[in-house]
């Protein structure tokens, strides 16, 4: 059976880019560097690092040096799925630390990728069966950039 790994492209960044991320997840790890052979490849010096495979709490990814045409924009995002406030501020602290905060959960790191970080309890106010709570719900974190979950709770309940 075939397997999907996001391959990422960087600017020369991909390995620190793989060591920021594998440290900020749990069950992460690096698995492999690839390095510019001796007659190096066009735009990498011999020795200097290609590629960098890495895994993300099990998930694999590929991380490539492929130079600056090509850059992250917010068509592609990575959701992070978290279980309450502690890992929302974890998790947009860390994006945010040379990135930058977007709106309603979204943010870039510092290498121009765009994550969201979901807490399980705001999909749950957001799927609430009472659509006018539903509604309070998706307001209160439109008008948001980190996702505060206290805030998002007292708007449902305030109707």
């Amino acid at each position: 059976m075939p397997s999907i790994t996001p391959c990422l492209w960087f600017d020369g960044r991909a390995e620190e880019a793989a060591r920021f991320y594998t440290d900020l997840f749990p069950n992460s790890k690096i698995t492999n560097v690839i390095r510019a052979p001796g007659s190096g490849t066009p735009g990498n010096e011999p020795g200097s690092v290609v590629m960098v495979e890495f895994t993300l709490d099990g998930q694999p990814f590929a991380g490539l040096n492929g130079g600056p045409q090509f850059t992250f924009t917010e068509a592609v995002s990575f959701q992070v799925h978290v279980a309450d406030q502690a890992e929302v501020d974890r998790y947009w602290d860390a994006f945010t630390d040379g990135g930058e905060p977007g709106v309603c959960s979204w943010c870039k790191d510092r290498f121009g990728l765009s994550w969201q970080v979901v807490p399980a309890r705001l999909l749950e106010l957001l799927g609430d069966p009472d659509p006018e709570r539903s509604q309070r719900a998706f307001n209160a974190m439109m008008s948001m950039t980190k996702i505060d979950l206290a805030a998002v709770e007292a708007a449902v309940n305030s109707g």
